[in-house]
């Protein structure tokens, strides 16, 4: 007989917001158990535009409290997760003087229809509204308007129809999947009683207790309160829970990255926010050495199917063209293509680009035979995980009878515990090379990669790392750690989600099959399972993200 686990807050969804929310239950001393039917951050966690932004745009709708929000959290991540979110200087061209301000008046009284052609009046109006909602611990300058000619010499590949540029400063975080990680890693750290599991089914629920499937075995629960972390599945996990729901009105989002070093010198660590032939709002920035394009916003419901589409791709390159016309841009071009679908709030009738991306806790009270409530997180954006996390930790605090033990607002993020402060890192550097053995340059690189995590992973490879063939600056060693230390299970656990390897379309068929070898080793596969996740790797890395695997 399975024994039963008394448990305080069961959540359900290793996404980002699940993932915030158990690290700050964890940090009030709660018994948690957070679980995924796949990977930590698999889900659509693992398909943002990955930007920590403001939200520039919500400022049209009227979404005055999601901005003032949202810019503060970017400046909290920017403090205590460095490793991982970093400043990003941003570009918006401008196509005319006086466009859009009538559209943007008709949007902001609730117009179910986009504006299309921010002008520069707007975009001024605009931008120093956005400065204004950015002042709460600000760390990065505030905008400035370009003049046609300026923005022809900062970028020169750029259409000449433009009239003006600005730029303002954004964030982007370089491993979503990694920060997903360290986010629940820092939950188990803080909380002993604590548990993470992946690859975790629910079989059924009488009302009392929770039967969950894991790789380990079954598993029972008798939680006080249900999260519903599940984002764009949260109304099927619902109608297993007993409390059925029609909450998500999900949109696709795709991306594409780029091998295209003439357009990452053109853009010179900048992103380009920009307007589509379509009106429609586009990106394409600097992503680990790629150009990440996107993104696309259509209604969908099938978040176990998605991938970018060959018209998305189409659509995708008409932008670029149109934008960057000193450019050549082709399909060869694409080293990773990837889409998920956002878990917004359903919304009939409005405009994808339209809806809400703030978020709600709706509550399911304990009815029937079902003696716990249910709380679904739905909507949000990655960038106010903390915020909706800390909101919705409150009301679970305050239901139990619990008092806040402590706040996560300056708490450091996994590897951004102990970082060095710009001043200091030469000597971090320094003082880890003499420790370890390694050398200074691969002290930096493992620093700038996991942060304060980084003098494990240097005491593990030891002085001479062996690398892989191809990612050069991939140790086995590093590998090796990551896999013992990090819940991995799969192939594609460690090559797609604990590091950007399989993103940044540097993996190459050799390297996968030493990696392989790697995992097999230390998780105690046998041939056969190796072969299997190999093949099975390869084949969706292929047909999911369009990846080319090349032989070196």
């Amino acid at each position: 007989m399975t024994e039963i686990r008394d448990v305080d807050v069961l959540i359900l969804g290793a996404g980002i917001n699940g993932a915030g929310l158990f690290r700050d239950l964890c940090e009030q001393g709660l018994n948690c158990v957070i679980t995924d039917k796949g990977d930590f951050g698999g889900g659509t966690s693992s398909a943002p535009s990955r930007l920590i932004h403001g939200g520039i745009k919500y400022l049209e709708t009227a979404e005055l409290g999601l901005v003032a929000q949202s810019t503060l959290e970017r400046n909290l991540l920017l403090k205590n997760a460095p490793h991982l979110v970093r400043p990003l200087p941003t570009v918006i061209p401008i196509f005319s003087w006086f466009k859009g301000i009538p559209a943007a008046l008709r949007t902001l009284f609730g117009s179910t229809t986009a504006p299309r052609s921010r002008g520069a009046v707007l975009m001024k109006i605009g931008l120093s509204m956005y400065d204004f909602y950015g002042r709460r611990h600000r760390v990065m300058p505030r905008h400035e308007l370009w003049s046609k000619g300026r923005a022809l010499k900062e970028i020169p590949p750029l259409t000449p129809r433009i009239v003006a540029a600005g730029q303002y400063y954004d964030a982007t975080v370089t491993q979503p999947e990694r920060l997903v990680w360290e986010l629940i890693s820092d939950g188990l750290r803080a909380s002993p009683k604590a548990a993470a599991l992946n690859y975790t089914d629910i079989t059924q629920t009488d009302g009392t207790d929770v039967h969950l499937r894991s790789p380990d075995g079954q598993i029972a629960l008798r939680p006080r309160v249900v999260v519903n972390a599940a984002g764009p599945w949260i109304d099927r996990v619902n109608e297993q829970l007993g409390a059925p729901s029609h909450l998500i009105g999900g949109t696709k989002g795709s991306h594409i990255l780029l091998d295209h070093p003439e357009l990452i010198a053109a853009l010179k660590g900048r992103m380009i926010y920009f307007e589509a032939d379509d009106g429609r709002i586009c990106l394409v920035f600097d992503y680990l050495g790629r150009a990440l394009v996107g993104s696309t916003d259509i209604r969908a419901d099938d978040p176990d199917n998605v991938i970018c589409e060959d018209s998305e791709v189409a659509y995708f390159m008409s932008a670029l063209r149109s934008l960057l016309p000193g450019l050549d841009f082709s399909e060869d071009q694409i080293v990773y293509a990837y889409s998920g679908i956002r878990p917004l709030p359903a919304s009939d009738g409005t405009d994808p680009g339209l809806i809400s991306r703030d978020h709600s806790a709706p509550v399911a009270e304990p009815e029937d035979q079902r003696q716990w409530p249910v709380i679904s997180l739905v909507g949000g954006k990655w960038t106010t995980f903390r915020g909706f996390s800390e909101e919705v930790a409150d009301m679970i605090l305050q239901r139990i009878g619990i008092k806040r033990q402590t706040s996560t607002q300056q708490l450091a993020i996994g590897g951004g515990r102990d970082m060095p402060a710009p001043v200091h890192r030469a000597d971090w550097i320094r003082k880890a090379a003499a420790a370890t053995g390694a050398a200074p340059a691969r002290a930096e690189c493992l620093l700038s990669r996991y942060g304060s995590t980084a003098m494990m992973m240097l005491s593990a490879e030891g002085a001479a790392p062996e690398m892989l063939e191809d990612a050069r600056d991939y140790s086995l060693g590093e590998l090796a750690w990551i896999v013992k230390h990090e819940r991995v299970r799969d192939l594609r656990d460690l090559v797609m989600r604990r590091t950007p390897l399989a993103v940044s379309g540097r993996l190459t068929s050799r390297d996968l099959a030493t990696i392989s070898v790697l995992c097999g080793d230390i998780l105690g596969w046998n041939d056969v399972e190796r072969e299997s996740q190999l093949s099975r790797t390869s084949e969706f890395l292929e047909t999911r993200h369009r990846i080319k695997l090349r032989a070196a």
